[in-house]
């Protein structure tokens, strides 16, 4: 699939205290590029086997195991295998913002999250909100979604940019 976002990041009181827009590509399993454009850039890139979160501010780039980067979090419903669908307990939602809603917990009680609810209009996902363990929430609303998109392999690989700081791998 292949979308434009916008992420609003509340506190646990409701008070905004972040937001970022962009766009990303995935395609299952475990690839994905999700790009932040505002208010500063960062990359996330999935090859399938890594993780690659680039911050061109810091120049600096972090490497993670695929399945330790994404375990159960919501990119893992999005990237993940086809099993992890299993980690989670599912249901219904009452419909809101002309949305249908699925919530959905981690079974894994160290997750980072308590729970993530998928936003469905007639085109298909619209919306994820998610819960952390500390009340804070993030709602991410989806523009121009595309599912199954033809989409080159280059974008799920990432080469560090000369002069890098490179942690982790």
């Amino acid at each position: 699939m292949r979308a434009a976002f916008t992420q609003t990041v509340s506190d646990a009181s409701g008070r905004r205290v972040a937001q970022a827009s962009g766009d990303f590509v995935i395609a299952r399993p475990g690839r994905f590029r999700w790009s932040v454009d505002k208010p500063y850039k960062q990359l996330l890139v999935g090859d399938g086997q890594r993780v690659w979160i680039y911050d061109e501010d810091l120049n600096q780039v972090v490497v993670r195991n695929n399945d330790r980067a994404l375990g159960t979090t919501p990119a893992a419903l999005l990237a993940g295998k086809e099993e992890v669908e299993e980690a989670f307990n599912w249901k219904s939602l009452p419909a809101a913002d002309g949305l249908e809603w699925l919530g959905a917990t981690p079974k894994d009680k160290d997750s980072a999250f308590s729970e993530l609810r998928l936003g469905f209009d007639t085109k298909g996902l619209a919306a994820l909100e998610v819960i952390d363990n500390f009340g804070q929430h993030t709602s991410i609303r989806l523009m121009n979604l595309e599912r199954n998109p033809k989409l080159s392999a280059e974008l799920f690989r990432f080469t560090p940019p000369a002069g890098a700081d490179v942690v982790g791998g």
